[in-house]
Order: C-alpha cells, then sequence, then structure tokens
C-alpha cells in the first residue's frame, strides 16, 4: 500500500542534507476513506502484538515505516515502506525509520501489506519478489480491506510458498506462531486455539460487561433473598393467624 521501492542516483556535489528521503506514511493521493480504512487496519495490527507480546523486549513492530536496505549504506538509494512488518529478536525501542545496516543486517522477520486498487499490483509482484530475493522475510501476506482477500506466503528454500488456508479461512504464521484470519471485515490475529486476540478497547469492554454481568447477578441474589424473607414472613404469619407460635415450639 506504500511507495514503490526507489533508485536515486546522487550526484557527488550533492550533500546528504539536500536528499530528499521519502515519505514514510500513507501515500497521500488514495481517496481519503480508503486512506482511514487503511491506516485504522494498520494500527489495529500494530497495537494488538504489542499489547499480546506486552512482556516481551526481543521485538519491533511497525508500520508505514521506512525500511533502508542499500548494500552502500546509503539512505538515498533503495528504501521500502511496509505497511506492517515485524522484526523479531531485535531491540524493543521506537524508531524513525528500520536502517538495516544499523541493526545488525536484520530484515522483517513478517510483512504484511494492505492492498489498495493503487498497490495491488507492486504488491503482488514487484514487493513480493523483493522481500523474497532481497528481505528473505519467511512470512509475508497482503489482505485487501474492500474484498476481504487475504493470501499469505512462507520462504522455502528461498521461495514464497502458499500458506494454506485453513478450513475457518485462516493463515498460519510460523514467525508470529499465531494465526492470521478476518473478523468483522478486519485483518486480526487469533492463538493457536483459535480464538481472538483482543484489542486494549475489546478488553476493556469484556471487562465492563463482566462488571456489569457481576452487578446483575448480586441485583438478582439480592431479590430472591427478599422474596425468601418476604416467603418465610407471610408463614409465620399464616402460622400465628392459627394460634401457633414458633417461638415457643
Amino acid at each position: 500500500m506504500s511507495e514503490p521501492a526507489t533508485l536515486e542516483i546522487i550526484s557527488d556535489n550533492i550533500s546528504e542534507d539536500e536528499i530528499l528521503f521519502p515519505p514514510g506514511d500513507i501515500l497521500s493521493d488514495e481517496p481519503p476513506l480508503e486512506s482511514d480504512l487503511h491506516r485504522d487496519q494498520i494500527d489495529l495490527l500494530i497495537r494488538i502484538l504489542k499489547l499480546w507480546w506486552r512482556d516481551r523486549q526481543d521485538f519491533y513492530a511497525s508500520g508505514n515505516l521506512t525500511i533502508y536496505y542499500s548494500p552502500n549504506q546509503k539512505k538515498s538509494e533503495y528504501f521500502r515502506g511496509p505497511d506492517f512488518f515485524v522484526v523479531l529478536g531485535t531491540q524493543k525501542k521506537d524508531r524513525k525509520s528500520w536502517v538495516v545496516w544499523q541493526e545488525d543486517g536484520k530484515y522483517p522477520n513478517v510483512i504484511v501489506e494492505i492492498l489498495s486498487s493503487s498497490t495491488t499490483a507492486v504488491d503482488k509482484g514487484l514487493k513480493k519478489q523483493v522481500y523474497q530475493d532481497t528481505f528473505r522475510t519467511p512470512d509475508y501476506f497482503w489482505f485487501d480491506p474492500v474484498t476481504m482477500e487475504l493470501e499469505g506466503f512462507h520462504l522455502v528454500d528461498g521461495k514464497y510458498q502458499e500458506i494454506q488456508v485453513t478450513t475457518d479461512g485462516s493463515l498460519w504464521s510460523q514467525q508470529l506462531e499465531l494465526y492470521l484470519g478476518v473478523y468483522e471485515g478486519k485483518l486480526r490475529f487469533f492463538t493457536t486455539e483459535n480464538e481472538l486476540i483482543l484489542s486494549s478497547e475489546e478488553l476493556a469492554e469484556q471487562e465492563r460487561l463482566r462488571a456489569q454481568q457481576a452487578e446483575v447477578r448480586a441485583q438478582q441474589a439480592e431479590k430472591r433473598a427478599q422474596q425468601a424473607e418476604q416467603e418465610i414472613a407471610r408463614l409465620r404469619e399464616g402460622l400465628r393467624t392459627q394460634g401457633i407460635d414458633l417461638e415457643n415450639i
């Protein structure tokens, strides 16, 4: 969904400060609705994975962030901006970009591209080739938030092999040890038991519902107790009218 790779020929007379680096945000020429849809999807994947792995310190998850991978260590030479990517075995910290030669040569372990009408051909063609041949990214997925198309590929002997879809339409990521599937029109993560991994908002709503249900149960229990007391009082009164005093028995 982000910009295609670019190779710029830079004159020796141009300083690095004069080089215009590629934008790291969603393409500005996409329709506003499509742009919001893509941004929300990318943000959802990042937030959920960070929450799920909140106790881990050995990964980096981001999206719409430029990856620089020039063999000449030039930021102006080769770069990509995957919509969502995860790097394993690295330090968990904020970054302005992912510079391969400053990250021990590490490339993403997982990449997800969110398809759009303007990027589908690149995502399925050129980018797939780069991720296979240059990045050697083990798991590559693409998802279309409009058509719900979801496909995944795993690197086998240097070539991408299509990941087989499960009976419920999910795809297994060996790198994340999670399933990717569609839930309510969004690409989501699922556990090995096929349980949806909730967002912070969903967890909060789940907790609110639990508290609400607990309150309802408490109110129902209190009502039943009151009804029981009323029934006992009624029975006592009935016995008294018959001249039976329970206290003297």
